[in-house]
This record gives C-alpha cells, structure tokens and sequence, in this order.
C-alpha cells in the first residue's frame, strides 16, 4: 500500500470543513499494516495526526506516519501535534511537504529532529501542495484562493441570446460542481447571475464520510442593490453576503438585510459604472478567513477579476452543443486582450472527460 497516498485521500475528506486550517491526512503504519489514521477535524478539534494516533493507541510505539503536511509546533485553537508524535512514541515520519506558515515552516520538523524521530520530506509533495493550493495562498497573502467556474458550448456561449443557460453541461458536470463547492468556503456571483437564473447556489451532494452537508457562504456582488429579496439563494440554509457600493439605495438594503443576508457597502472600483471594488471584497472575506471562493459568473464579474488579475483557477466545462448568434452571451466580459500574445494563459493544464462534456481546468501563471 501507498501509505501517503492513502493519507492525501483521506486528507481530501477535510476539505470544506478543516478551513481556516489546512486539508491534513495521516496515516500511522507498522509491520505493513495500518494501525491508526485521520484526517483535520473542524477548527477548535483534533488535528489529523492526533486522530491516528488515538486510533492507534500504544501501538504506535515504534511504528511509522506518513502525514501530508508537516505537523504544527505551535499552540493554536488545540495543541501542537509535533508533541504528540513525540509522546506517541513514533519512530519515524514521513512528510509530504512543509507547511508554509511561518510559526512552523520548518520547526514542526525540526522539532522531530531533535526528538531523535528519523523523518523524510517530499513524497507526494505536489500532490499535497495542490490539495491545499487555497489555504497556501491565504497564508502567503490573506486573500482567498480564487477559482472560476463556468460551462460552455463548443462556440465559447454560456447561454442563448435570451438568456437561456439550462442546462449546457451535462448531469455529471453539474454532480461535479456540487462537489467543487462543498470543498470551498464561499460561492461568489453577480447580481444578473441571480436575475438571470436564480440559483439556490448550494452543495447539494452527500459527504463521503457522512454527516451534514456544510453549504458555502455565498456572496452576490450586487452593486446597486438589485437582488430580489424572494431569490432562491434566501430560502437556503448558510450564510449569504451582499456586496453593494454607496450606489445601492437604502430602501433596497433593509429589505435584503430583513430577507437574512449581510449587505457589505463596499467602495466603488469606477465611479462612472459604479462596480463593487472586487480586491476590497477580497481582501474583506479574507480578513474573515475565508480561504476559498469558487466563482460561477457572470460574464461582467468574471472579465474585472481576470483585467484585475485575482484569479488564481480556472474550470471550464465544454458541452457538445453550438448555440450560435451573435447576441448569445459569453463567459468573459470586458474589454479582453487587444493581441494573442496578451492573452491569459494556464498552466499545469489538466483535461478530463465528464460525462458527455470536456473539462478543463488549469492554473493562471507559472
């Protein structure tokens, strides 16, 4: 058995619920056999290696963990796990990759140095890197990690010259979707998305593991305050956020504020178009540790994120279908790039098959 890769599956278990706190699978082995494992509980709970290593009892004297991020030597909401691995009397850990928060970084390991733990560092690394891109991020920055999301016909439309979109991709797409924003702290859309389509903006799959299903905060920019109080997204249960400027009027607010949701005045990006000012929005949901935004639309909101360089993700589903006309409406707004060689481009570019649709997902930058 790959002991680290069972680790990194059960690490994606965290995901959705671990946040502000990274992803983290462990897994304690010995004599070929597993003998404890875990994964990041809520905040304020067990870490991943705390888990396993009650599940493991006294046998984990002597035996080995493979843990996919390097274990904290700090006092936090719960204690530093480095010191229960060194009371749990394990003799060697392996470490997928380092955690870059500066109160460990390096002193988690170390700590298991010096307590004579033999420990090795990089299996799997990209793999544990990617899985906790968002909480990376939010530790280097204080932003939240930004993934777009959209699906498209063969000719680059999200929906007809109506503003018909239901549906372009494909049942599994969408059940792929469902799990997207379930591993997300928030939903992010524009205020003509909730026009348009009144989505309820939910995760409505199962967890793998059980229990309840933890919906994301969802977030509508809305600068003007033009959010139906009677729109889908109030009759769900979580948190929902409206971002407005000084633009939106105070009659329309109250209403929002009565219908459940926090309105959020933010200032004005351009006085003249009166549009929420996206990097304060940012800069706002990360000084409330959201690490995590996956954005749905529309095309407006999505061309001032990319002009504005606040992507760090892209999802694109393409469905077989052509829908034609030049009125019919595209993913991206703005004014977009004047030659190719200014065109944004992604990188670790993954291509996968869903259902009847194509999915393609890449990173923006190096």
């Amino acid at each position: 058995m790959d002991y680290m890769e069972r680790a990194l599956s059960l690490a994606r278990l965290a995901l959705g619920s671990s946040s502000p706190n990274p992803a983290v699978g462990a897994v304690i082995a010995r004599d070929g056999v597993v003998i404890g494992e875990g994964y990041t509980q809520p905040p304020g709970s067990p870490h991943a290696e705390v888990v396993a290593l009650k599940q493991a009892g006294e046998r984990s004297r002597g035996a080995t963990m493979y843990v996919t991020l390097e274990p904290c030597c700090h006092f936090g909401r719960t204690p530093p796990c480095s010191g229960a691995i060194i009371e749990g009397g394990i003799s060697e850990v392996h470490i997928a990759t380092l955690d870059p928060n500066p109160l460990v970084s390096g002193r988690g390991k170390a700590a298991l140095d010096a307590a004579g733990i033999k420990t090795s560092l990089g299996e799997h690394e990209k793999e544990a890197r990617e899985l906790n891109e968002a909480y990376i991020k939010f530790i280097a920055t204080g932003l939240p990690f930004v993934t777009v999301k959209f699906a498209m016909s063969l000719d680059g439309k999200i929906a007809t010259r109506t503003g018909d979109s239901r549906w372009i991709s494909g049942e599994e797409s969408r059940e792929y979707v469902h799990r997207l924003r379930r591993a997300v702290d928030a939903i992010m859309v524009g205020v003509n998305t909730i026009l348009a389509d009144d989505p309820m903006l939910t995760a409505r799959d199962r967890l793998e593991h059980g229990g309840e299903i933890k919906n994301p905060i969802r977030v509508i920019v809305d600068s003007k305050g033009r959010t139906p109080p009677t729109a889908q997204a109030f009759k769900q249960p979580g948190k929902i956020i409206v971002a407005t400027t000084p633009l939106a009027p105070s009659a329309r607010t109250k209403k929002l504020k009565e219908a459940g949701a926090e309105v959020l005045e933010l200032p004005s990006f351009s006085p003249d178009e009166g549009l929420v000012d996206l990097g304060e929005l940012l800069k706002e949901l990360g000084r409330r540790e959201i690490t995590s935004v996956v954005v749905e639309g529309g095309g407006t909101l999505l061309g001032s994120l990319f002009e504005g360089g606040m992507v760090d993700k892209v999802i694109a589903f393409i469905a077989p279908v052509i829908i034609g006309g030049a009125e019919a409406r595209l993913a991206v707004g703005g004014k977009g790039a004047e030659r190719i060689a200014q065109a944004i481009k992604l990188s670790n570019v993954k291509i996968e098959r869903i259902g009847g649709d194509v999915m393609i997902c890449g990173d923006i930058g190096e």
